[in-house]
């Protein structure tokens, strides 16, 4: 899937509204946009394959991290208020 920056927005809030994590959504956003195939046919003609695959793999795992995070933190935040109400 192919889209820019402004155009991934509203598909954003659209699953947002239907109940997405919002870690989920994050992965999916910053996936779509920064791991697009036009970028990496851009990216292979001033990078090597071997580099290019680096680059992917970095940023994909980073995505998937900042998703798990953004859908665990709430859990956590929720889980210490409410130790500390009782």
């Amino acid at each position: 899937m192919y889209s820019n920056a402004a155009g991934i927005i509203p598909l954003v809030q659209a699953l947002l509204g239907k109940g997405a994590a919002l870690g989920t959504v994050l992965a999916f956003m910053m996936a779509v946009i920064g791991l697009s195939l036009p970028e990496t046919i851009i990216l292979r003609k001033v990078l090597r394959p071997r580099l290019i695959a680096t680059f992917v793999g970095v940023v994909g795992m980073g995505i998937l991290v900042v998703g798990y995070l953004f859908n665990v933190l709430p859990v956590i935040g929720a889980a210490s208020v409410a130790a500390g109400l009782q």
